[in-house]
């Protein structure tokens, strides 16, 4: 089955389309934020939401006191997470978290464990984006520090802020959460198996989906096609607020 997609995601499509069809041209501003809400029938936290996800694909900015104005008609390519962007982010993260995967598995403490374990138990029953977030990037802090070495840690926490705001991304727009809980559960499992294979195999499936989710949500399929650009008339929207499937 599909995932239904939520208002926000409704209205993102609506945005990016009439940018990435030149509706709107370079330097152009957007409508205010109560047309917007009133063309398209959606609450001011949905619609800023929407903002801020197309500020991060790269095709508008945002001005203090002056509205959002589009930079780009696109096409998406590399979206940017704070002071990264995301090629950069996936390439590192492969490149330090699947070996500290594999170095925690040998080298972790009970203590590691039980901390895991509890985390992941909460991230289960969460349903909040917010604190789901917040949750997984302690996560991915918890097995760097499990792999003993501060460096690693050091490493993560650079990149920390940049993680949080490509998972609520990921989450938003990819409804990635149940998806994630499994595959950080199979990287817990091989931790408590201390087992380096599974554990660098586990994280490597980890980066994968979140990877081509990435690349689903970037270069979507279908994206100019009429029915897909209005919220609504989008059979699959889902009442104002719904929790994505």
């Amino acid at each position: 089955m599909p995932r239904r997609v939520s208002a926000m995601e409704a209205v993102l499509s609506h945005l990016r389309s009439a940018i990435e069809r030149g509706e709107y041209a370079v330097g152009d501003k957007l409508p205010s934020e109560a047309e917007l809400c009133r063309s398209l029938e959606v609450s001011r936290p949905v619609l800023r939401e929407a903002l801020r996800a197309l500020q991060t694909m790269g095709l508008t900015v945002s001005r203090t006191g002056k509205g959002t104005f589009v930079v780009s008609t696109g096409p998406v390519v590399d979206p940017t997470f704070g002071d990264y962007a995301a090629s950069d982010l996936i390439e590192v993260r492969r490149h330090v978290e699947i070996p500290v995967a594999g170095y925690a598995a040998v080298r972790r403490t009970p203590e590691d464990l039980d901390h895991l374990a509890h985390l992941l138990d909460r991230m289960e029953r969460e349903t909040d984006t917010t604190a789901w977030v917040a949750m997984d990037t302690l996560f991915h802090l918890a097995v760097a520090q499990a792999a003993q070495n501060p460096v690693f840690r050091r490493v993560i926490e650079e990149i920390r802020d940049a993680l949080a705001r490509q998972s609520a991304f990921l989450n938003e727009l990819g409804g990635r959460r149940e998806q994630s809980n499994r595959e950080h559960r199979a990287i817990v499992e091989a931790l408590i198996d201390s087992s380096a294979h599974d554990a660098t195999e586990a994280m490597a499936h980890h980066l994968d989906r979140v990877e081509t989710t990435l690349t689903a949500i970037v270069r979507p399929e279908g994206l100019d096609r009429p029915e897909n650009t209005n919220p609504n008339t989008n059979t699959n929207t889902p009442t104002e607020g719904e929790t994505p499937a």
